[in-house]
């Protein structure tokens, strides 16, 4: 029976693996898959490889937390490790099947903490420390955002432009008996390198995901002794690797197309900042989500975009009743709005093929003072899909929440 159990138990801990794949792929590549920078196949295989490197680094520390932290290990008998598995897969499955990336470290705690409160046996001390990361790590996503694009965004704007991949940088050459990897060609040097930090920060953030996603998937069973450490990695990795080559396309087309028309340069900075968090908090053995970081940073550097128009004194005065008002949460987030002459290429103007960009570095514009820049108005549906957005926050929430009210039921019922 319990040998039975523990092959149930895999086979759900693969089922979230994989479904963590799914979501966590499209939050990682989906700005470089929607420039064209790579395919989604390269993007599976890319995000697979990095996620494995942070989960046998510093995801180890989250698994640690996760397996004899939260609750004690003793807990996690076969069938508890099944249930809290499954409804941390349900509830990433309904988010996956709506092209949301879901919240994974968020959903898998939530599982967690209904086996804790239909035993007693939560951690208090443990989960206050988790809830206080996850409301500061947002917020430091969206301060860092914040005085980027006020202070910095658009000196780097005026600096820097990534002219728009027609072909993905990465292309396999199959014109003799063994196909050979190689870059493209007809790019020009300016945008390879603007492709490849592109590039570069969507391993990282792969790096990332790996390193606070995969105790997700196996922390039950790693807690209950079915398997070692390493043995929870590898299955981990497989399945969320499996994830990213499938159903990840969703979220790859959701996040790279459909969210916002998000500059390449501003999708740089999101992804280095949610990423360095997410990392952060690993090292510290604390599960958070790289989704939620990385939107905060989004609406942070929009609002700091914003606010350049008006110095610190202007901003603190209040805002006479009936007076027109920037939407400084989603402000601009870029330097310059789409179509104006020095703009930057947008995701998802590349992603539709609307957006040319010189290949040659324009020449460095000059920046506006603080309080004296002019930004045309912009709508929050010329930067935003509501439909998408809405979507996309309803799930955040319902995952989780679905988590935990189905896993204190199940073991209310049965423990």
């Amino acid at each position: 029976m319990v040998s039975t159990l523990v092959a149930v138990g895999l086979l759900v801990a693969a089922f979230v693996g994989y479904n963590i794949g799914g979501s966590s792929t499209g939050v990682a590549f989906g700005p470089a898959v929607g420039s064209r920078i790579v395919r989604k196949t390269t993007a599976a295989a890319l995000f697979t490889a990095f996620a494995f490197v942070g989960a046998w680094t510093v995801g180890r520390n989250v698994i640690d937390t996760m397996s004899d932290g939260i609750v004690p290990a003793a807990q996690f008998s076969p069938v508890a490790s099944v249930g809290v598995l499954f409804f941390t897969g349900l509830a990433l499955l309904i988010s996956n099947i709506y092209g949301v990336p879901a919240s994974t470290s968020m959903t898998a705690v939530g599982a967690i903490v209904g086996l804790g409160l239909a035993t007693g046996t939560l951690d208090a001390a443990l989960m206050f420390t988790i809830v206080s990361a996850w409301i500061v790590a947002p917020l430091i996503g969206f301060a860092v955002g914040a005085v980027i694009g006020r202070y910095l965004y658009p000196h780097l704007d005026a600096r820097l432009a990534f002219g728009r991949m027609r072909d993905p940088l990465l292309r396999i050459d199959r014109s003799g008996a063994v196909p050979r990897p190689g870059l493209n060609e007809n790019a020009s040097r300016r945008d390879l390198v603007g492709a490849a930090l592109v590039l570069v920060i969507a391993c990282y953030m792969g790096f990332s995901a790996g390193a606070s996603n995969a105790a997700n998937a196996v922390a039950p069973l790693v807690g209950n002794g079915s398997i070692s450490m390493n043995q929870g990695i590898l299955l981990a990795v497989g399945a969320i690797g499996l994830g990213g080559f499938t159903i990840a396309r969703r979220t790859l087309a959701t996040v790279g197309n459909d969210i916002t028309d998000l500059p390449i340069l501003a999708a740089l900075i999101v992804s280095l900042v949610g990423a360095t968090i997410i990392t952060v908090l690993s090292h510290l053995g604390i599960p958070a989500s790289l989704a939620v970081s990385t939107t905060c940073c989004i609406i942070g550097l929009g609002w700091g975009r914003a606010s350049r128009t008006a110095t610190l004194t202007d901003l603190a005065k209040p805002t006479p009743l009936g007076e027109a008002e920037t939407d400084l949460a989603t402000g601009s987030l870029a330097a310059s709005p789409a179509g104006e002459e020095g703009a930057g290429p947008t995701v998802g103007e590349l992603a539709s093929g609307e957006a040319e960009a010189p290949t040659e570095p324009p020449e460095t514009a000059e920046v506006p003072g603080i309080g004296t820049e002019e930004l045309e108005e912009v709508t929050a549906e010329s930067l935003f899909d509501p439909a998408a957005t809405a979507r996309i926050v309803t799930l955040w929430i319902l995952s989780p929440v679905l988590s935990v009210v189905g896993s204190y039921l199940l073991f209310a019922l049965l423990l």
